[in-house]
């Protein structure tokens, strides 16, 4: 069962502004950063974690549809009965600068009609740093702030032939020493936003020339972006699957996530492997 995608983009919109509102009346840094205990993903919930989700399960819950929810903080689970649309939720991508008060930090929101990536029929992502509202619909096009993505921007490459501009995530010291070579192969320069979701969607905008993720990443970072990226005419890859878009609609760290605009790119930054500290 689905929507027609116009209620979809609604409920996105509200869940947005609520979740923005929420985040907003956490006012410090220190009252962003209390622990709410360990989250299903794995990582400590803070309070802006938790604002941020309950605004948004609020609007879920209102929208008045079963759905099988698949949230960073409660993990996997039914509303109105549970049903085969499933809803892959990350209400702050980004909650160190959430935290910290640094722009980059975004709402995701995947709506699929399976278990994949290849499923995600429906993408939306809203920074709420520059308040960019990005959007996808699958087979019909990505927009950026109403203005629909073109699909044959290229890449920038310098005279030695490496990227000009590389989006990483996943960005700790250490794992960026292990990888640094490879790295230094493929990019004249490297940026690191702190989101996993803006990052891809600095790739569909060809304002990146690509993203590597220097560890496994999880579905509900990535599952609407990746969209996002494709519907843009971009090229996204899982490599620890041969089907690159089979990776699982669930909480568990599979593999790490590779976006670029041509095939080259795409196939040259796949061979980045991750830091074995990571993994």
């Amino acid at each position: 069962m689905s929507l027609p995608e116009a209620d979809w983009l609604a409920l996105c919109r509200r869940s947005a502004h609520a979740a923005r509102s929420a985040v907003a009346a956490l006012t410090t840094t220190a009252a962003r950063s209390v622990a709410h205990g360990r989250g299903e993903g794995g990582d400590t919930t803070l309070a802006v974690d938790k604002a941020a989700e309950d605004a948004v399960f609020a609007e879920l819950s209102a929208f008045g549809v079963p759905l099988t929810v698949v949230s960073e903080e409660r993990g996997e689970l039914p509303l109105g009965g549970g049903s085969d649309v499933r809803v892959v939720v990350d209400p702050v991508d980004g909650s160190v600068n959430a935290k910290r008060g640094l722009p980059h930090h975004s709402l995701s929101i995947a709506v699929a009609d399976g278990n994949t990536m290849a499923d995600v029929f429906f993408g939306y992502v809203y920074d709420f740093g520059p308040e960019e509202e990005w959007i996808a619909r699958r087979d019909k096009g990505a927009w950026l702030d109403k203005r629909r993505l073109p699909v044959d921007a290229g890449e920038r490459r310098g005279a030695d032939g490496r990227l000009e501009l590389l989006g990483i995530e996943s960005a700790d010291p250490r794992w960026i020493r292990e990888a640094a070579d490879r790295l230094a192969e493929q990019a004249y320069r490297l940026r690191a936003l702190g989101t996993m979701a803006s990052t891809l969607c600095q790739v569909a905008a060809a304002r990146l020339d690509g993203m590597v993720t220097l560890r496994r990443c999880r579905a509900v970072d990535v599952a609407a972006a990746q969209l996002i990226v494709r519907e843009a005419g971009g090229l996204v890859a899982f490599p620890w699957y041969e089907d690159v878009l089979s990776a699982p609609l669930d909480l568990v760290p599979h593999s790490p996530c590779v976006a670029a605009r041509t095939e080259r790119a795409l196939a040259e930054l796949s061979r980045i492997p991750p830091a074995e500290g990571s993994l």
